[in-house]
């Protein structure tokens, strides 16, 4: 099982370049970075996680800015979204943003996907949140054709282009791996169009149940990657907690970096290091 870390990478703490160079250093698997473009002012969508919307989610840096910065001071590292906003990007661009982080860091590119839960943000992009989930399956199934087809047009309810160029195509083949996120409704997206699943922190107990569902929908094998696991340093649950996760077969555990200035971010992760010799492999 491998370890890697998801996190928020903003203006106010560690930069993209150095939180690489950090990862990389002390073995971690993986980088999955957030994505918010911005936050209403005005919002009724109520926070998932409960009580106040936390600072970051308002200070998120771009994703692929952020990715690309990290793919150039590091080699291993995978280079995950987690999630991009499907509902709110345009799937010509979203495109070439995954396929030139491909490129430019030599295949190392995952595409963690979601339908995102804030309804006045993805209102502001033009996009009806009672048909988002239908309007995501389109643009990904877009995406892969113009990723794959030298010649790509696609034409559906939402999305709709004649035949088009495109480059740069990933290096990885057919396409960078599209990981997706949500629950038990992504079910059905995960089988028609996810290389993998991403489900949010649950615990083992709770996911074991889950992970038999989506094979049952899927009607095969699916990596998982759970993401957001608590990863406090010293905390005795935490390697409770992966050993759970590696006797369900779950491929890798994102643990959860707070977002801090580089000297505490270090510290953390020097703190942090120790379950990725342990659980890595």
């Amino acid at each position: 099982m491998r370890i890697g870390v998801s996190t928020f990478v903003t203006d106010q703490g560690i930069g993209p370049a150095a939180l690489g160079r950090a990862l990389e250093e002390r073995g971690f698997d993986a980088l999955f970075v957030a994505e918010h473009s911005h936050i209403p002012v005005e919002r009724r969508s109520p926070y998932p996680g409960g009580g106040e919307l936390p600072e970051i989610y308002y200070r998120t840096l771009d994703p692929f800015v952020t990715l690309g910065t990290v793919a150039g001071v590091t080699a291993r590292l995978l280079l995950g979204t987690g999630i991009a906003l499907v509902a709110q990007r345009d799937p010509i661009t979203t495109a070439q943003e995954v396929a030139s982080l491909d490129v430019v860091s030599g295949g190392r590119a995952v595409f963690g996907v979601g339908v995102g839960w804030n309804r006045e943000e993805m209102e502001n992009h033009g996009t009806d949140p009672s048909t988002r989930g239908r309007l995501v399956n389109e643009r990904l199934e877009a995406i892969r054709e113009l990723w794959t087809k030298e010649k790509a047009e696609y034409h559906g309810e939402f999305v709709d282009f004649d035949p088009v160029y495109q480059w740069p195509k990933p290096v990885q083949r057919p396409h960078p791996p599209i990981y997706v996120g949500g629950g038990e409704a992504a079910f059905p997206r995960v089988a028609a169009l996810g290389d993998g699943w991403l489900p949010g922190g649950l615990p083992p107990d709770a996911l074991g149940p889950r992970i038999e569902r989506l094979r049952q929908v899927a009607g095969r094998e699916v990596p998982v990657t759970v993401y957001g696991v608590p990863g406090a340093p010293g905390a005795p649950d935490t390697p409770e907690a992966l050993e759970g996760y590696r006797r369900l077969g779950v491929e890798r555990v994102l643990l959860y970096l707070p977002t801090r200035p580089e000297g505490e971010t270090l510290a953390r992760l020097d703190a942090m290091a120790p379950l990725v010799e342990r659980f890595h492999g």
